[in-house]
């Protein structure tokens, strides 16, 4: 049991909170990972009058300066990877190979926005009055706070903070408070880099207090939030009443559809893959499993003979391929969803049951329903969770119109052979993320991410498109003389 204490970083310097909180793994429940420090309202406000006196000092700063700054944040999680994974792992609840997996992405984000610092191209175009002329240029929004959920909590807080730093922002972070390690070691590593004090502040705490408090401010210039509809929507209205820029990633209802003319041994695994590794607590898990009559049955009895076979267990011990559900809330949502999927005439083809591990935790077998329809509520909410439902329907088309079903619009993916059906397929999901013969989970960096309908609201995330998040534009006109 650690009896460690980590604090807020405000202003530039380490600061205590009104309290502590205690993180404990939800795969050993006597495994405490540290104390880490409760901020209040006033200290966030600290933290957002600091980084709005260091933004302008940052924005200065040469490009080189603050390309070599994130270079290095992205060269030491990457060199580290096996130990901050390691922390990842204990108290998020994923696998170790899951949780370097993503220490090590979270460093790619920085190298390719240490790039982009270079990328610094304007527009230029003469006026349509004669012997003026005009160019336009992208310039810090200025202040942005940044609020990250417990599923990927150094990834998800990675692909917003170095963007927002790239292009000269100040930060305030607010981490979810189940993962307050992985931000914390993320702000130390930064913490050294030598940016003007301020201009980067993590104020650890929860919601009710600490995002509320930056929701409703009238002092930053922008707001990026991942985390549910339910708050997502909250968030719109709070920083709507202060015209303050707002972008959310929110919930999402994914679908994998697998043709009859599918490889049958791709589909199992895609499916797999995507509905229950990492626990199945991603935004962009499959949890309808769409099948068209053929292979239905087959598929079904592939996918029961392949979740025999998945090991769950410590994140931390060797072989393990499934780790721990993220807290007991969340484990009592799962144990809710597997019942009530069964009230609705769902059948359980496999899995649910609370598995014998070594540790005392929070840990489900994955679980397979067969016989569900897609207005189910089983089909229709979110579930953060290793269950996946099978939807038998009768061809393409209906595969695709119950795909659309949906108020969410996230990612989809398609197993098929039928290079007719893959480009049909892509013009005719509605989702931000289209996947042929591949999971539904699983993104590249590089190119933008996002959704549709109630999944995202505003500019899209990663890639080159971030800029239209955290920049803002400025024509100048110019007549000589």
């Amino acid at each position: 049991m650690s009896e460690a204490r980590f604090l807020n970083y405000i202003a530039g310097d380490w600061v205590d909170g009104v309290n502590l909180l205690a993180n404990v793994s939800p795969a050993d429940l006597s495994d405490v990972i540290g104390h880490y420090a409760q901020a209040d309202a006033a200290q966030v406000e600290q933290a957002i009058a600091a980084a709005k006196a260091a933004q302008p000092h940052w924005q200065r700063q040469g490009l080189e300066q603050r390309q070599a700054v994130l270079m290095a944040i992205g060269d030491e999680l990457i060199a580290r990877k096996e130990e901050l994974g390691t922390v990842l792992a204990r108290e998020e609840g994923k696998t170790l190979a899951e949780g370097m997996g993503e220490v090590y992405r979270s460093g790619q984000f920085f190298h390719y926005y240490a790039a982009e610092v270079l990328r610094q191209m304007g527009e230029s175009a003469d006026s349509v009055r004669p012997g003026v002329e005009i160019d336009t240029r992208r310039e810090p929004v200025g202040v942005v706070a940044i609020i990250t959920p417990w599923n990927f909590p150094m990834a998800t807080a990675a692909w917003k903070i170095a963007p927002a730093l790239a292009f000269g922002n100040a930060v305030v972070f607010k981490p979810a408070n189940q993962v307050p390690a992985s931000a914390w070691a993320l702000t130390e590593i930064i913490a050294r880099q030598g940016l003007p004090a301020g201009t980067f502040n993590l104020v650890m705490g929860p919601g009710a207090s600490v995002g509320d408090t930056l929701i409703h401010s009238a002092e930053i210039d922008a707001l990026t939030f991942t985390g549910s509809l339910e708050t997502g929507r909250k968030v719109a209205v709070a920083t709507a009443a202060n015209l303050v820029k707002c972008q959310l990633e929110m919930g999402s209802k994914n679908a994998l559809v697998v043709l009859d003319d599918a490889d049958l041994s791709l589909a199992v695994e895609c499916a797999v893959n995507g509905a229950f590794f990492g626990t199945g607590q991603k935004c962009t898990a499959s949890s309808r499993l769409i099948v068209t009559a053929g292979i239905h049955d087959r598929f079904v009895a592939a996918m029961i003979e392949r979740m025999q076979q998945l090991v769950v267990g410590h994140p931390l011990d060797a072989g393990v391929q499934i780790g721990a559900v993220a807290d007991a809330k969340q484990f009592e949502q799962n144990q809710y969803y597997l019942q009530l999927a069964q009230q609705e005439g769902a059948v359980l083809a496999y899995g649910g049951q609370v598995p014998d591990v070594r540790t005392q935790g929070y840990y489900l077998q994955p679980a397979l329903f067969t016989h569900t329809h897609n207005q189910m509520r089983i089909n229709r909410e979110e579930l953060f969770a290793p269950i996946a439902c099978v939807i038998k329907v009768a061809d393409y088309q209906e595969a695709v119109d119950t795909l659309n079903d949906t108020p969410y619009g996230l990612t989809a993916g398609i197993i098929t052979q039928s290079l007719r059906y893959a480009h049909d397929f892509k013009r005719q999901a509605r989702t931000g993320c289209v996947m042929v013969n591949l999971p539904t989970a699983g993104t590249d960096y590089h190119v933008p991410f996002g959704g549709r309908k109630a999944s995202s609201f505003g500019p899209r995330e990663q890639g080159s498109y971030a800029k239209e998040f955290y920049t803002t534009v400025k024509t100048c006109y110019l007549r000589a003389g």
